[in-house]
């Protein structure tokens, strides 16, 4: 949690829109400069001055139910440090889609209910043991 005094500086900065708006869905106040947003309307931001090390960058999620699978992998490998430079100036990753890549985003669905669920078509080998009770 922040202090009061970065608090107040991010709410000047940032406006009372998006203050209410990082409060909502970050729980934190954070100020920084629009590095870039990807083609499904994420934003994403950096503030090397302020942040603590490794919470310099942060993703401002377009839509409202978001899960980190909903960044592209250009984008994940910046936000989580693997590269320094974003793919807005990236140039392999300014060529666009790979041949190999889907057009469409395709969110990972485990532990939801489209998961993928195995079953099979032999029978068992052990059966559960059914007690009968014989007549008296």
């Amino acid at each position: 949690m922040s202090t009061i005094t970065r608090t107040l500086r991010n709410l000047r900065r940032i406006g009372v829109k998006d203050y209410f708006h990082q409060m909502m869905y970050i729980g934190d106040t954070k100020a920084g400069t629009l590095i870039g947003t990807d083609r499904y309307g994420n934003k994403y931001y950096e503030n090397m001055t302020e942040e603590l090390p490794l919470r310099t960058r942060w993703v401002d999620y377009k839509e409202h139910e978001y899960m980190p699978c909903q960044i592209e992998p250009g984008w994940h490998a910046w936000i989580s440090y693997l590269v320094d430079s974003p793919p807005t100036t990236d140039k392999i990753m300014q060529a666009g889609l790979r041949t190999w890549e889907l057009p469409e985003h395709r969110p990972n669905l485990t532990l939801s209910r489209a998961a993928f669920k195995t079953y099979s078509t032999t029978r068992p080998k052990y059966h559960a043991w059914k007690p009968v009770a014989a007549q008296r």
